[in-house]
C-alpha cells in the first residue's frame, strides 16, 4: 500500500522525563488509524511533533512528497475579528465553497457565517476548526479528540462523514464508539514503546490483554528464575565456576525484566459507608428561560432512591443548566426543588479546574481529607485514591503546574470523590480522560451505592453506567426514557419516520373501550417473520467468521481493512432486523 507518513526512530524527551524512545509505525492510504495512551504520556505532543508545531531529539519523519496534512488541534486558536467563514478557509469568492462551508457549519450548528470568532465559545470554536480541516479536503486528516464539544446528532454525522470514501485518518479519542467505527487500524503508546494492532478498538481490546496475559506470565518466570540466580550470586565468588561472568551478566539482564511491571489494577474501588436516605429530590414544575429561550418549562420529575440517570441532548438544550439548578447554583423562575436531608452532593463541572499551581498533588487532595471511610474499619488514604486513578507515587508529589489536560481533570475528579458524597452530579466527566481511567470511572459509578446523574456525549460511558434518561430536546421539552442510551436510539428507529403523521394520530378521538384481544399476525407479516430469522442467521454467522478471521492472524491487512468496515455495519444491521423480529413475535 501506498504510504502516507513514515516515522522512524522517534526520540523525545522534556528534561529528566522520555516520552517517547525510538517509536517506528507508518500510515498508509485509506487507512483509520487510532492513537491510545493514558493522560500524560505524550498522544497530543507525538502529535504536534508529527505536525511540525514541536521539535523531537531524534529520529525521521518522512511524508509522501506533496501530501496535503489537516491538523484540529486539540485546543485551536483564531484571530478575534475574523469572521466564521473566513477562518474556515480564504474563499476568494469562489460560491461552490461557501455553499460547502455552510453546509458542513449547518451541521456542526455553527449559523451566523459572519460573526466574529472572539464571540464564540471554545466549543463553538473547535467546531469551526473541525470543519475548516475537513473542508480544505487534505490527503491526512490528523484530529485531536474530534468529538469534545460536539453533541450525539453532530458525532454521528461525524461518524458518518469519516467511515465513507477513501480518507486516511490519524486521530487521537477517548470515544470509543467512535474508535469502533471509524478505525481500522488501533495504536498504543504504552511505557514509551508503540504497539501496533491491525483491527477496530473491540479487537484491540482483546489483543491487548492477550499481550497483557503473554508479558504477566514471562515476568513470573524470570522472577521464579531471578530467586535462584540471587542465591546463587549471593554465594562466595570462590564457588561461582569458569563461566562466572557471563552468568553475572546474564543476571542483571534477569534482575531488569523480573522487576518489570504491569501497570494493572487488581481491585475495585467499593465503598459500604455511603448512606443516602429514601427521600432524594423532587422537581416540583420547575420553569427556567434565558431570554427567549426556554430551558424548562413545568417540569415535573421525582428521583429514586440509587438511581443512575443520564442526561442527553444537543448542546444549548438546558442540560447543564438543569444541573445548576438542582445544585441551587442558578435560580428557578418558578417551582422549586425539594432535596432530601441526607443528601450529599458532589459536583464535578466543565469549569472546575481551578488549582494552586505550585501545589503538590498530594496535597490538593489532601487539603480535603487524608482518607475516606469505607466502612468495616477499612479506609481509603489520598494516596490510595490518586494511584487508584492512575497517579503513581512520583507524580502524587509533582506540582500541578507539571500535568497535562487530561491529568488535570483526573485530579479534579479525585477531588470530587475524596468528599465522599452519597449522590454524584457529573457535567461531562469524560472529555480529555484516557480510555484507561474511563474504565476505572465507569466501575467506580456502577458499583457506587448511591445516586449519580450524568451529563454526557460519550455513548460507550453512558451504556455503562445509567439506567435511565432524560432527553432534552429543547424549547423546555423533555423526554423520560427508562433504558440507557443505545436502548433510546433503537427505540427512535422503530417510531414512525412521518412524525407529523404520527402526531396527528394521537390527536385522534379515542375510543371509550380497550379491545384486549390480540390482533393475528397478517400473510406478509408471517412472510417477513420467516425471512427475518433467515436474515438474522446468516448474518450471525457472517459476523462469526469475521471476528475469528480477526483474532486468527492469518488474513492480510487488506483483508483486515474490509472486514473491519464491514463489521460494525453488519452489527448495526443485525440489531435492526433482530428489533423487527422482536416486535413481530409479540404478535399471535
Amino acid at each position: 500500500m501506498n504510504a502516507y507518513l513514515d516515522v522512524q526512530g522517534l526520540t523525545k524527551s522534556f528534561g529528566a522525563l522520555q516520552l517517547f524512545d525510538n517509536l517506528s509505525f507508518s500510515i498508509s492510504e485509506g487507512q483509520h488509524v487510532g492513537l491510545v495512551a493514558r493522560n500524560g504520556v505524550g498522544k497530543s505532543t507525538l502529535l504536534s511533533i508529527l505536525t511540525g508545531k514541536e521539535g523531537y531529539d531524534s529520529g525521521e519523519i518522512i511524508y509522501r512528497r506533496d501530501l496535503k496534512v489537516g491538523y484540529l488541534e486539540q485546543s485551536p486558536r483564531f484571530d478575534p475579528d475574523e469572521t466564521v467563514l473566513d477562518a474556515c478557509f480564504n474563499h476568494q469568492g469562489d460560491e461552490e465553497k461557501i455553499l460547502r462551508a455552510k453546509q458542513v457549519l449547518t451541521q456542526l450548528k455553527i449559523r451566523d457565517l459572519q460573526q466574529p470568532m472572539g464571540q464564540l465559545s471554545g466549543g463553538q470554536q473547535k467546531r469551526v476548526a473541525l470543519a475548516n480541516v475537513l473542508l480544505t479536503e487534505p490527503d491526512l486528516l490528523i484530529l485531536d479528540e474530534p468529538t469534545n464539544h460536539l453533541d450525539l446528532d453532530m458525532i454521528e454525522w461525524l461518524e458518518g462523514y469519516l467511515s465513507r470514501g477513501s480518507k486516511t485518518l490519524l486521530m487521537v479519542t477517548h470515544d470509543r464508539f467512535f474508535l469502533d467505527r471509524v478505525c481500522d487500524t488501533i495504536i498504543e503508546l504504552d511505557d514509551r514503546t508503540l504497539y501496533t494492532y491491525r483491527g477496530n478498538y473491540a479487537y484491540y481490546l482483546e489483543k491487548r490483554q492477550h499481550r497483557i496475559d503473554v508479558a504477566r506470565a514471562e515476568i513470573e518466570r524470570a522472577n521464579n528464575l531471578y530467586r535462584r540466580e540471587l542465591e546463587w550470586m549471593r554465594r562466595m565468588p570462590q564457588a561461582r565456576g569458569h563461566k562466572a561472568k557471563y552468568r553475572e551478566d546474564a543476571f542483571y539482564e534477569l534482575e531488569r525484566k523480573a522487576k518489570q511491571r504491569i501497570e494493572e489494577r487488581q481491585m475495585r474501588l467499593k465503598s459500604s459507608n455511603v448512606y443516602i436516605g429514601s427521600k432524594i429530590f423532587e422537581c416540583q414544575y420547575v420553569s427556567k428561560s434565558w431570554g427567549d429561550q426556554v430551558m424548562l418549562k413545568d417540569f415535573y420529575y421525582n428521583f429514586a432512591r440509587f438511581e443512575k440517570m443520564g442526561i442527553v441532548g444537543n448542546n444549548g438544550t438546558g442540560k447543564s443548566t438543569f444541573l445548576k439548578l438542582l445544585l441551587g447554583l442558578e435560580p428557578v423562575d418558578s417551582g422549586q426543588f425539594d432535596i432530601g436531608e441526607t443528601v450529599r452532593f458532589g459536583y464535578f463541572s466543565q469549569e472546575g479546574l481551578h488549582f494552586d499551581e505550585q501545589q503538590k498533588v498530594i496535597d490538593v487532595v489532601r487539603d480535603i481529607a487524608d482518607y475516606i471511610d469505607l466502612g468495616g474499619g477499612r479506609h481509603f488514604t489520598a494516596s490510595q485514591l490518586l494511584q487508584h486513578f492512575q497517579f503513581t507515587p512520583d507524580q502524587q508529589y509533582n506540582y500541578v503546574y507539571k500535568l497535562s489536560g487530561g491529568e488535570r481533570r483526573k485530579l479534579y475528579l479525585c477531588t470530587v470523590l475524596m468528599r465522599n458524597p452519597n449522590f454524584l452530579v457529573l457535567d461531562e466527566p469524560t472529555n480529555d480522560l484516557d480510555i484507561q481511567t474511563l474504565q476505572i470511572l465507569e466501575e467506580y459509578l456502577v458499583d457506587f451505592p448511591g445516586c449519580v446523574i450524568v451529563v454526557s456525549h460519550d455513548r460507550y460511558f453512558m451504556d455503562k453506567v445509567v439506567d435511565h434518561l432524560l432527553v432534552f430536546k429543547g424549547n423546555g421539552e423533555i423526554k423520560d426514557f427508562p433504558g440507557n442510551y443505545t436502548q433510546y436510539r433503537e427505540w427512535c428507529a422503530l417510531r414512525p419516520k412521518d412524525e407529523s403523521a404520527a402526531e396527528k394520530a394521537d390527536k385522534r378521538p379515542k375510543r371509550e373501550y380497550r379491545n384486549t384481544e390480540k390482533r393475528k399476525m397478517t400473510y406478509k407479516e408471517k412472510t417477513e417473520f420467516a425471512q427475518l430469522e433467515k436474515d438474522i442467521a446468516a448474518l450471525e454467522e457472517e459476523q462469526k467468521r469475521i471476528e475469528e478471521a480477526l483474532c486468527g492472524g492469518t488474513v492480510d491487512i487488506d483483508e483486515i481493512t474490509k472486514m473491519s468496515k464491514r463489521l460494525p455495519l453488519l452489527k448495526a444491521e443485525l440489531d435492526e432486523k433482530s428489533m423487527r423480529w422482536l416486535e413481530l413475535s409479540e404478535i399471535e
